[in-house]
């Protein structure tokens, strides 16, 4: 297998991850957001700019990939602007933590292994999109 081929591989395997953490990502703050059942009672005290950021940032989720999968030339771009945006929002929650807020630990929990993942995405997406570094000197 060609070192071409190996990094085409994983670039499928992360737009897939990415896909599949989106649609979840909807599903799951969709439930809490619009519909009053077990989803918004298990929710406790969730952090409603927290909840609208997710919700909204999965549907990019979705959209960085398929533009992983199709190859874009924006799919890196968007994963950066991805990872950058949550790390922004977890921050903005750990000063409505420090003021006081009401929160729940899940939402730490689930804002640091979404900064995590999205911070692999875009370190990973920029790395396999990069020319591959040839042995040879150069001539």
């Amino acid at each position: 297998m060609t070192a071409h081929s190996q990094r085409h591989i994983w670039m499928r395997v992360i737009s897939l991850i990415a896909m599949g953490f989106g649609l979840l990502t909807i599903k799951e703050g969709g439930a809490v957001l619009f519909f009053d059942g077990a989803a918004r009672a298990a929710a406790g005290n969730y952090v409603p700019f927290v909840l609208w950021f997710n919700f909204l940032a999965g549907f990019a989720y979705v959209i960085a990939g398929v533009g992983l999968w199709l190859r874009r030339r924006w799919a890196p771009v968007l994963t950066t602007v991805i990872a950058i945006a949550t790390a922004l929002t977890f921050a903005a929650f750990g000063v409505f933590v420090y003021f006081g807020g009401a929160w729940e630990q899940r939402t730490l929990i689930a804002m640091s292994v979404r900064t995590l993942v999205w911070a692999g995405i875009a370190f990973a997406v920029w790395r396999l999109s990069a020319p591959p570094v040839s042995d040879s000197p150069a001539q």
